[in-house]
């Protein structure tokens, strides 16, 4: 594989493993959240210390790497192989210039220019911790993290920012996208799934700002978000049947507060001989259930043509004879297709969107739809969400970091031209430990018999539900 090959593009990365959305946890350990906070000034040491002169010898030795290896022969090997090849020449050249090392130093220089050739460079520490949820660059030399709800500057740093935009552009090319001067924002993920959102400049005035929302690679279930106080074991039973039982389902709540996890915990209790279809920007929701058709939206090419958004895939899965549509994210008018699903025989769909509050989150959609052209009154709309939506779920990250439940809240009907609503659960704030963690409870708001009782005892499911609701109403009057 010697000799000097110019021209050479990005060389794909391998896996990272399993792909899951446990990243966005709905609660934090305890242990976790009450960890000291660190001060922004201080950087949290992910990678050791490395001299000047280390990062001069492997400069020197990744130039000569490439002079001398042939990678679009390496891109054809698979992942051990490739960095096999890549050890046995980086160790030629380090003999041939007389570099001397420690077995250690040594060792830490292989791995390194791996991840720059194979991986992701200086990101592959951060990608390899599993307690990670967010990882944040802003231009080559700021990085942070998020652990326990809680952002953290840390020592990463790459070279420059010419070595930021090639991982970028490496790991949006692998989905079939681009980052570049002519289109500088791009939505893309890794190979376990996780999101990445991509703004270069001259958008971006420092730099490229790469985000990547992690995923564990153990999935979450509900089980476990109550064990972490997500969610009441009573409200978690509730969550379960109204997963079960067909209802339709918004979860709302704001940015990083859990809803794609809770979404992905609710179409567990989906059964498996139903035919279910996604609709993603970029596909982070892992179904189990065998009959799962994942759809992707697609954004314009140069000329600024072949676009596929959202709706498109909205609409058209309407002819896939699906027996419920999970929309990854709700933004903008295919709210109205996803309404008109729900409301035509697709019982059982699920969909997210931004919002602070139930109540919030029917204004948003009513929002949605008036600005995407839909000529309708009001009130119309209105009457097509109540006649629509079953369920809405409020997640909410507290300002200790914690994630939590705070409203399962039904849809009732319209009084004029207001919809009504009833909450089932609500979260209540009770105070503070002496480490700053928020305490609450979940409290049952008493409802002897919710909207989808009916629906609970079509599917044989109405003891259980009484039972969910029995409990939750003796630990209330605790």
């Amino acid at each position: 594989m010697f000799g000097k090959r110019g021209n050479v593009g990005p060389v794909p990365a391998p896996g990272f493993g399993a792909p899951d959305a446990a990243a966005r946890t709905p609660a934090s350990s305890p242990a976790k959240a009450a960890s000291s906070p660190v001060r922004p000034s201080e950087a949290v040491p992910v990678e050791t210390r490395k001299s000047d002169k280390y990062y001069e010898t492997k400069s020197m030795v990744f130039g000569a790497l490439i002079d001398a290896i042939d990678l679009s022969q390496l891109a054809k090997l698979d992942g051990d192989s490739a960095r096999e090849e890549i050890r046995d020449i980086v160790n030629e050249i380090i003999g041939i210039k007389n570099i001397v090392m420690s077995i250690a130093e040594q060792e830490e220089l292989l791995d390194d220019i791996c991840n720059d050739v194979l991986g992701y460079g200086p990101l592959e520490p951060l990608l390899s911790r599993d307690d990670i949820a967010d990882i944040m660059v802003n231009g080559a030399g700021r990085t942070y993290i998020e652990v326990g709800g809680k952002i953290q500057l840390t020592n990463v740093r790459f070279r420059d920012n010419a070595q930021l935009m090639n991982i970028c552009q490496r790991i949006v090319s692998q989905v079939g996208r681009r980052v570049d001067e002519s289109s500088p924002i791009c939505d893309a993920r890794l190979p376990d799934g996780s999101r990445v959102n991509v703004i270069a400049p001259p958008l971006a005035i420092d730099g490229p700002a790469l985000t990547i929302r992690k995923f564990k690679k153990e999935k979450l279930t509900l089980d476990q978000l109550i064990k972490f106080g997500a969610i009441s074991p009573e409200g978690g039973e509730i969550l379960k049947i109204i997963g079960r039982v067909r209802c339709n389902v918004v979860i709302s709540g704001g940015t990083g507060s859990g809803k794609t996890t809770l979404l992905n915990c609710l179409t567990n209790y989906i059964d498996n001989d139903e035919r279910v279809i996604t609709c993603e920007d970029a596909a982070e929701l892992q179904l189990q259930q065998p009959h799962t058709v994942r759809l992707e939206t697609r954004p314009p090419n140069l000329e600024g043509s072949g676009a596929v958004t959202m709706r498109d895939l909205v609409r058209n899965c309407l002819r896939m004879r699906p027996e419920r549509i999970i929309v990854g994210e709700v933004r903008g008018p295919e709210a109205f297709d996803l309404l008109q699903a729900m409301n035509t025989g697709h019982d059982g769909s699920m969909g997210t969107l931004h919002a602070n509050s139930p109540r919030e989150c029917l204004s948003r959609i009513e929002s949605m739809i008036t600005m995407g052209g839909f000529a309708l009154p009001s009130r119309t709309i209105r009457e097509m969400m109540t006649t629509s939506i079953d369920v809405i779920i409020q997640a909410a990250r507290l300002r200790d970091g914690s994630r939590r439940i705070t409203h399962i809240t039904e849809v009732m009907g319209m009084e004029g031209d207001v919809i009504t609503t009833q909450d089932l659960f609500v979260y209540d704030l009770i105070g503070e430990d002496p480490n700053g963690r928020l305490i609450g409870r979940h409290r049952s708001t008493g409802i002897g018999r919710p909207r989808f009782w009916e629906r609970a005892r079509y599917y044989g499911e109405e003891k259980r539900l009484a039972a969910a609701l029995d409990a939750a109403e003796i630990e209330a009057a605790h």
